[in-house]
């Protein structure tokens, strides 16, 4: 069964409600727009309010991945994995009736997409990465392909007292005061340009699923999953034929340039657009940038400002 309920947010109305998948969890989704071709993006919480404004020409649905966000959160870390995400994707897909659609992943989503489109190559027409992770989990990149060790910006009391309240365990007692007080430095590592933080807003700390003592469980599960993929799954990235924009900011500190540029590289059918200057989120720090290029990838065609990476 799946509620909703519409509402209107910045001029865009959104439609609301839950997805749920196999084994009994709850998706939760927003969507917009009824244009075609229909983007599905998971990670909503994090980035659809950067993509909403797509919604005058095409269908967005996002949703949070179990376990984060608005979703459901999961006891059995078993069932907190990359694996999940896939089966839940389809399920996504299966709910909304779609043949065919674009598959949007900000992160480790940017791989999950293309593992997805490995597996399901019929359901994807085209895939957009944002910041993704490399292929292989703990490549290391030349130095003049990942972000170097400048101060990000972050205020350095602040630095000190989030550090001593962790060390104090306040994250455990006060976990919602303690995601505030973490946001307020972590924001800075997730942009390139110190200047641009506001541009990520209040943060995520509404919803206990990404408070810190809960999102570091979550990461226990889950990129043990990915640290435990099959690394063999890239010699057979060749299947991934669909046209893929990788947007990767060169100040990215979570996800390094250089994995944006390796992706670009492998996939048989994909271009890479740099965001000089930006970091985790680009689409966050350079809308005026992203957006067009967005709107000119969906429209069939590529940017004028991609690489096909050698």
């Amino acid at each position: 069964m799946t509620g909703s309920k519409k509402e209107e947010h910045q001029n865009i109305q959104t439609e609301d409600g839950y997805v749920t998948v196999d084994d009994g969890i709850r998706l939760f989704y927003q969507k917009a727009g009824h244009g075609v071709p229909a983007l599905i993006i998971p990670g909503r919480f994090f980035i659809f309010d950067y993509l909403k404004e797509l919604a005058d020409n095409y269908t967005l649905i996002s949703y949070d991945m179990r376990n984060r966000g608005r979703s459901d959160r999961v006891s059995d870390g078993s069932k907190i994995t990359i694996e999940d995400d896939i089966k839940d994707l389809d399920r996504v897909r299966a709910h909304f009736r779609l043949d065919k659609f674009v598959a949007v992943g900000s992160s480790y989503l940017g791989m999950m997409v293309i593992l997805y489109a490995m597996e399901r190559p019929g359901s994807v027409e085209r895939i957009v990465q944002f910041g993704a992770v490399p292929l292989i989990f703990g490549t290391e990149y030349p130095d003049h392909l990942k972000a170097g060790s400048e101060d990000t910006g972050a205020d350095p009391a602040e630095i000190e007292r989030v550090r001593k309240l962790a060390e104090q365990g306040y994250g455990k007692t006060n976990p919602k005061e303690f995601c505030e007080a973490h946001w307020s430095v972590n924001r800075f590592y997730l942009v390139g340009n110190p200047a641009n933080v506001e541009k990520l807003g209040k943060g995520w700390c509404d919803m206990p699923n990404e408070w810190p003592v809960n999102f570091e469980r979550h990461l226990q599960y889950h990129f043990t999953s990915v640290q435990k993929l099959d690394t063999s799954w890239e010699k057979v990235i060749a299947k991934v034929t669909q046209p893929v924009l990788t947007v990767h900011g060169t100040k990215d500190r979570n996800a390094p340039y250089g994995a944006g540029r390796e992706w670009a590289e492998k996939l048989p059918n994909a271009r890479l657009l740099s965001i000089s200057d930006a970091g985790h989120l680009p689409i966050a720090e350079y809308p005026e940038i992203v957006i067009p290029a967005l709107r000119d990838f969906l429209s069939g065609g590529w940017p004028d400002r991609v690489e096909v990476v050698k």
